[in-house]
């Protein structure tokens, strides 16, 4: 978790900061915003400093919705405005819920990078596969991995529709085509029918 703390009676991001911030790009589920001495200001002026504040994230770090902001006085020294204090309290109880929650989250990101790994080697495996079976077995074999790579795009339309894959699951054709121009086709292996079907048992039923 990356916590960002602001001052509700002196808002002010510096370029310091704003690069500081500008770094943790890519991390957005873990970014959580603290409003802190929210007491300090008045309910109108916590209003406009919580917009500002919104504001200036979203420009800094260019997504178009903001971490959740939690609005509060975490320290130990008494409310000054005691207007907001049940919102306070709420406020204070969620951001110690999610905190409490991280050990959970973490899992279900690992759990989702595994499912998503898993199909994008599961498609990897057709591909190599059928670029194999495409290969001849004694003469022409230089001219006819060209020519594959260069059929890329109807190959992977191919695969997709014969095993209805998802597309977004195929490698960018530009790079992966740079990448088959190293590599000897002959080398690939056949499809391991046994271990796809067990990755496919393993994401339909042993995952959430």
């Amino acid at each position: 978790m990356i916590v960002m703390l602001f001052d509700a009676h002196k808002l002010d991001i510096s370029d310091e900061f704003s690069e500081t911030i500008a770094a943790c790009k890519g991390n957005d589920t873990k970014i959580r915003i603290v409003l802190n001495k929210a007491d300090r200001v008045t309910n109108q002026q916590l209003m406009r400093v919580y917009g500002a504040l919104m504001w200036s994230l979203g420009k800094v770090l260019g997504t178009p919705e903001v971490a959740r902001v939690y609005c509060g006085s975490f320290w130990d020294q008494p409310y000054q405005n005691d207007d907001n204090r049940k919102l306070f309290e709420a406020e204070e109880e969620d951001l110690f819920k999610d905190i409490q929650d991280i050990p959970r989250g973490a899992i279900i990101r690992k759990l989702n990078d595994l499912i998503k790994r898993s199909r994008l080697a599961k498609t990897h495996a057709y591909i190599i596969s059928h670029l194999k079976n495409e290969m001849p077995a004694v003469f022409g074999k230089e001219a006819k991995q060209k020519q594959l790579i260069q059929q890329l795009p109807a190959i992977f339309e191919q695969i997709q529709r014969a095993t209805g894959l998802p597309a977004g699951n195929f490698p960018n054709i530009a790079e992966f085509s740079e990448t088959l121009k190293t590599c000897d086709f002959n080398s690939f292996k056949k499809l391991n029918l046994p271990l796809i079907e067990a990755v496919e048992k393993m994401l339909a039923t042993e995952l959430p």
